[in-house]
């Protein structure tokens, strides 16, 4: 499981601890199946913990809480991640000043010769 689709799923269920696993599944455009591989995955780490609503008439109805683990993980992906996504975005920069200095080249070349008896 990718840190990115774990960072995904940390993200959306400390916002929404009360999402169902076909709801994260549809959420992180993966299988209800793959969602449940990375929530175990999860937990095995000891980022997040499944709390039972007993209340519910849904016995099936679950949270699903970042731990004090989870919550330094989560903030250590995203710093992780930032880093990455600023890199790309200065490199995307750069490559877009590139082509607006070709595209003014290609304009700024020599004025084609309109005259037809030449």
């Amino acid at each position: 499981m990718s840190e990115e689709r774990h960072f995904q799923a940390l993200r959306l269920l400390q916002a929404n601890p009360d999402l169902s696993q076909r709801a994260l599944a549809r959420a992180l455009g993966v299988s209800a199946g793959s969602a449940n591989v990375c929530v175990r995955a999860l937990v095995e780490k000891g980022w997040i913990k499944i709390q039972n609503f007993r209340t519910s008439k849904d016995k099936r109805a679950y949270a699903y809480l970042l731990t004090p683990q989870g919550i330094e993980q989560k903030a250590q992906i995203t710093r992780h991640f930032l880093k990455h996504k600023e890199a790309d975005y200065l490199a995307l920069e750069a490559e877009i000043a590139r082509l607006r200095l070709e595209v003014q080249a290609q304009h700024a070349g020599p004025a084609p010769d309109l005259d037809p008896t030449a």
